[in-house]
């Protein structure tokens, strides 16, 4: 990990830093917390369908969003213009909706600074010539016909953007950030004997685009979609009604992340509107089961160095032994709380507030092998990818639809199964769980995560899991 040097400097190139500091005291007299949040982002994409590049984009955007916070109160305002008169403007508007507290406060103490970076890379695009990348995109394409002749379409996207965010708080506190991210994205879909089905792979990270425009790794993901697709050619409905059934490592912590971790978020606990609110130290899970939320993993598509209030980020453990032992913190519900900060307050953009977020997510690995667990598995499902599903947050109920499932009998992977949705709610699921493997994997890097109408990028994660009694959803004869 190495040091980065901050090219989005707003106070040598567009503001005079005392001016703006006087103006931001001013804003928050009174207040119990509060931040001047500037940002500059670079973004580029491109899409390449039916044998044609569809989309290409590139973006610059850059603005602050000024907030002050009085209790749960939240004055904010935002504006796409960098300059003193309009962080002056928008300062009346927050000050107007902070009401102005009758007890002056004193502002909350300032996050501790870190020198630490996560991300190795600074610049996701290299400078790579627009003719590289769209050469890439046809090869791409050509090599995913070639390997099958089945391949009726193919989709491929590859994107980059570089975020670089700089923080100042009322006491004087400046804080930076540069956030580097690269992905792709292959869709396949395959026919045969005039049936079609779909099968799609992606990865990415805190790196250059270069890292993925490697051979190795784009052939990876076109092989990794021609399998799903073939996989689902051969696919039988799937039966339903209540089994046990086998997570696979990896991709399926998604439901550990919706069914789960939304719940574990503080705003949440702290208005007791999750189903884990006021279970604090109380057992929310199999005694195996330790869940952690880390944004510490160097490159890692959830990863921050910082979160968007300056926070250093954390390795936060949130069940231990099956023990709620902490949920995930902002500044603000974490004073409201009277617990510690937690680094996971995190926004969309200058355009947004900061909430509490998760960052990387997933379940510790157990000592048990994954063959074991498949082999104590006597009539259920096995799910190893995942597509959408809804989850409530005040009871934990979920739906989710696989993508790639197996059925199971007597300890033998049997037909693949299409349409399978698993149904259930996270506070049974977790104290469900029978078995947990020694595979933990984290996701490719393809994550992302709406709350409050903002999405962030995230991890996910786990091993192979065993849950009993869950509700599957299927057309097929049990």
């Amino acid at each position: 990990m190495s040091e980065i040097d901050a090219t989005f400097k707003p106070f040598e190139h567009n503001l005079n830093l005392q001016k703006t500091l006087k103006i931001l005291k001013d804003s928050t007299t009174g207040a119990d917390d509060g931040e001047l949040f500037l940002e500059k982002r670079i973004s580029e994409g491109f899409v390449f369908d039916d044998q044609k590049l569809k989309k290409s984009s590139f973006n610059v955007n850059e603005g602050f969003g000024i907030r002050a916070v009085t209790g749960e109160k939240i004055g904010f305002s935002h504006s796409s213009d960098i300059t003193e008169q309009s962080i002056k403007d928008a300062s009346k508007i927050i000050k107007i909706a902070n009401l102005n507290p009758i007890n002056p406060k004193s502002l909350a103490p300032p996050p501790n600074k870190t020198n630490i970076r996560l991300y190795t890379d600074a610049n996701p695009f290299e400078l790579i010539p627009l003719r590289i990348k769209i050469e890439l995109l046809q090869q791409i394409d050509d090599f995913a016909r070639q390997y099958d002749n089945r391949v009726a379409q193919v989709s491929v996207s590859i994107g980059a953007s570089l975020q670089e965010i700089v923080i100042l708080r009322p006491e004087g506190q400046i804080l930076n950030d540069i956030r580097p991210m690269a992905s792709i994205h292959t869709s396949v879909v395959l026919e045969e004997n005039g049936r079609r089905e779909t099968g799609s792979s992606g990865g990415g990270g805190r790196y250059s685009l270069l890292k993925l425009m490697k051979e190795n790794q784009w052939k990876y993901h076109v092989c990794e979609a021609i399998r799903i697709a073939e996989v689902n050619l051969t696919a039988e409905p799937s039966p339903a009604g209540e089994m046990d059934i086998v997570l696979g490592p990896g991709w399926p912590g998604v439901m550990l992340h919706e069914a789960v971790g939304h719940g574990l978020e503080a705003d949440f606990n702290r208005k007791k509107t999750s189903a884990f609110s006021e279970l604090l130290g109380k057992q929310v899970a199999s005694k195996h089961v330790n869940v952690i939320d880390d944004g510490t993993i160097p490159n890692r598509r959830g990863s921050i160095s910082i979160d968007d209030e300056g926070t250093a980020s954390n390795r936060n453990v949130l069940i231990e032994n099956g023990i709620l032992i902490n949920y995930m913190q902002d500044r603000q519900n974490a004073r409201l709380m009277g617990l510690s900060v937690t680094g996971n307050g995190r926004r969309e953009s200058y355009a947004h507030p900061p909430m509490p977020r998760m960052t990387n997510t997933f379940m510790s690995p157990g000592s048990t092998n994954p063959e074991d667990i498949l082999s104590d598995l006597k009539d259920g499902i096995l799910a190893v990818g995942f597509s959408g599903g809804q989850v409530d947050i005040t009871n934990g109920k979920f739906v989710f639809s696989c993508t790639e499932a197996y059925r199971v009998k007597n300890g033998k992977v049997e037909a693949p199964v299409k349409g399978a949705t698993l149904i259930g709610d996270g506070p049974t699921a977790m104290k469900n769980i029978r078995g947990i493997g020694n595979d933990l994997s984290l996701d490719p890097g393809i994550g992302n995560c709406g709350k409050g109408g903002q999405w962030v990028p995230v991890g996910v994660g786990q091993p192979t899991v065993l849950v009993s009694g869950l509700t599957v959803g299927g057309s097929g004869i049990s």
